[in-house]
């Protein structure tokens, strides 16, 4: 049924009633869009994480000691057969002031899209060299500088090893990190060519305090030994001090495949035997907090180790302070193959100062006896040598060029 139609004429209450109060509505959305104008002009109260810059120049390059970034693309490139010398100098300082243009949140010249340049995001690029880049540059190359040895756990694919030129790109933004990889390539391709691209995230910027310890996908905390930054331990470990490379450091990336459909099938007891840590706190099996000292010493109540000695923290616990190393990896999780559950793993990476002498024992002791041996596998594996940084004016690898 229908309802009736008011045809009386002239103004009636119900008249009124609503047009009192459309009149009101219209009034709050007046104030509404003055209120929001308002907003706009003020400036926040806390500044936007987007707008945060970490500086490019210096004597080392950002990146390796900057407080890790919530997502990093790992691009390695190949350089043309052509590029000689002159060629390379043209390449890495059009490189150099790509990256300080972006890193400050500029466009780069010739950008697109210079709109997704205005959130750096603690945007930074960080440059490694491979051997065949230095060999073209007439420069002497480290001696660690080249493939690392052959590990028995190793299954290492083509698609994710070596590469002549790498290109570290880290930000808290994933757009930020994809414009940026997008503009160096394009500024690159007619020197180099594509050979690998990995990418990796940690936990989204603010989810966690500053200064937590990152957790791999398997749950357990990644990094713990870690020395910190702007120590003199710190530099000890990381920083070379000889020759072009002096103030840079060497660079591990490996990517290591994780299992985690049968990780599921270990309890938790496992999982800390396993690792040699709770997960639950990341405390050693023989302490409370994450940051105590395990000890290797301790015995259960039938005599065994409480540490066991194929435990991951054993074995990649180094006695000699010498072989410390820097990790700074990120987790991955692609879309499987069919019939796959998941295709999960971690981007590791590494800085130390020696390879040879710092992360090839690490890995001898973990490739003899290392019960996470289980549960990953090393399928991708790439050297490279991470030159100082630059100040203004100058560029990335001037000092095996000039």
């Amino acid at each position: 049924m229908r309802a009736r139609l008011d045809t009386r004429s002239g103004p009636t209450r119900r008249t009124f009633l609503l047009g009192g109060a459309v009149a009101g509505v219209g009034a709050v959305a007046a104030i509404g869009v003055d209120a929001a104008a308002s907003a706009q002009d003020a400036a926040p109260s806390t500044p936007l994480n987007g707008e945060v810059t970490v500086p490019f120049h210096g004597i080392h390059q950002a990146g390796i000691d900057t407080d890790a970034q919530a997502h990093a693309s790992f691009i390695a490139l190949d350089l043309r057969p052509d590029v000689d010398r002159d060629g390379l100098r043209r390449l890495l300082r059009t490189l150099t002031d790509d990256a300080a243009r972006l890193t400050r949140g500029e466009a780069a010249l010739a950008d697109t899209e210079p709109e997704l340049a205005t959130a750096p995001a603690r945007l930074t690029v960080t440059f490694g060299f491979g051997p065949e880049l230095v060999a073209r540059a007439g420069a002497r190359a480290p001696s660690w500088l080249r493939p690392l040895p052959a590990f028995s756990i190793d299954r290492l694919r083509p698609e994710y090893g070596d590469g002549d030129l790498l290109l570290q790109i880290a930000a808290d933004d994933p757009v930020t990190v994809a414009h940026a990889a997008r503009m160096l390539l394009k500024d690159a391709r007619a020197f180099t060519t594509p050979r690998w691209v990995q990418q990796g995230f940690r936990r989204a910027h603010g989810t966690e305090r500053p200064g937590t310890t990152m957790r791999n996908l398997f749950g357990q905390v990644d990094g713990t030994a870690n020395p910190v930054p702007g120590t003199t331990a710190f530099d000890d470990v990381v920083w070379a001090r000889e020759g072009w490379l002096a103030g840079g450091t060497g660079m591990v990336v490996r990517r290591i495949a994780m299992d985690l459909d049968t990780w599921d099938h270990l309890d938790r007891p496992g999982r800390d035997q396993a690792v040699g840590r709770f997960q639950s706190t990341g405390a050693p099996l023989t302490g409370a907090d994450e940051f105590d000292e395990p000890d290797f010493e301790a015995k259960d109540a039938i005599g065994f180790p409480v540490i066991p000695e194929f435990s991951h923290l054993r074995r990649s616990r180094p006695e000699d302070p010498a072989q410390r190393i820097f990790r700074r990896g990120y987790n991955y999780d692609q879309t499987p193959p069919a019939g796959i559950l998941s295709d999960a793993g971690l981007v590791f990476v590494s800085f130390q100062a020696d390879v040879d002498g710092q992360f090839v024992p690490i890995q001898r002791r973990l490739d003899e006896l290392d019960l996470l041996n289980q549960w990953t596998t090393p399928i991708g594996s790439a050297v490279f040598a991470v030159p100082p940084g630059c100040a203004e004016g100058g560029f990335i690898g001037e000092g095996i060029l000039s």
